[in-house]
């Protein structure tokens, strides 16, 4: 579903990702973790098409976004296209949420459907309300952002990415501030989302939850990763020692 190869992205003269190449089968959950800066956001978001490769390609089904293709003096129209092309494919949930604090939580739901996709309001709502209950929050679809907990308003956000039936979902410290029992909650649904074969890569700095939720672990650390295989292999014996020395600080 997921096939990076030799994506380097710059800030200014920093190159925060320099030549990551990885894959991620249809259906699984990858777990990105590594130290603070060494790019696991900034991956995410080249995977979406919010940041724009400086080298490598990105491939997510079928879709295919490089910089060689951008360098090379493709149109600005074709470019939007492609990347308008990935991002059907492909929902996020950032740390932050970004919920409409002006609109309730079946509106936050709907919004995208309706205006973006262009659906039919009556099965947007449709939609929204069953994807409430299947997070658990049949009961909160008329209430607003800031009367709900942390917790449900990251599950408001999940539903909200799967109201455009993405393929690949991404989320950025999905459990960041959650107590245990609301991570769980969280890991659960994901669980649950695997089952239907969606794609899932998340990252984390809770390696409790990596290790519940993930079918391969990936490490980045400077840009690079530089160890991948199944939760109990890396986080229990990693071969590299910049793992070693992230794990005992976590």
């Amino acid at each position: 579903m997921i096939r990076v190869s030799e994506l380097v992205k710059r800030h200014g003269q920093q190159e925060v990702l320099r030549g990551v190449t990885l894959t991620v089968p249809r259906g699984e959950l990858a777990a990105i973790i590594g130290p603070s800066g060494g790019g696991k956001s900034t991956f995410l978001r080249c995977l979406i098409g919010l940041e724009r490769p400086d080298g490598g390609t990105i491939e997510v089904g079928g879709v295919k976004l490089g910089a060689v293709q951008l360098c090379a003096g493709l149109a600005p129209e074709a470019e939007a296209a492609a990347v308008r092309a990935l991002r059907a494919r492909v929902g996020m949930v950032f740390q932050q949420f970004h919920l409409f604090p002006h609109l309730d939580v079946l509106a936050n739901v709907c919004e995208a459907p309706i205006h973006v996709a262009e659906r039919p309001p009556a099965e947007a709502r449709a939609r929204a309300h069953a994807l409430l209950e299947r997070v658990g929050l049949a009961d909160k679809a008329h209430a607003r952002p800031a009367r709900l907990s942390g917790g449900e308003q990251q599950r408001v956000a999940i539903a909200r990415a799967l109201a455009m039936e993405p393929e690949v979902l991404l989320l950025d410290e999905p459990t960041s501030s959650l107590d245990p029992r609301t991570s769980g909650a969280i890991a659960e649904i994901l669980a649950e989302l695997g089952r239907d074969g969606l794609t899932r890569v998340v990252v984390t700095h809770s390696m409790g939850f990596a290790r519940r939720v993930a079918g391969v672990v990936h490490v980045f650390h400077q840009g690079r990763v530089i160890e991948s295989g199944p939760p109990a292999e890396v986080l229990t014996d990693p071969r590299e020692p910049a793992t070693r020395a992230f794990l005992e600080l976590s």
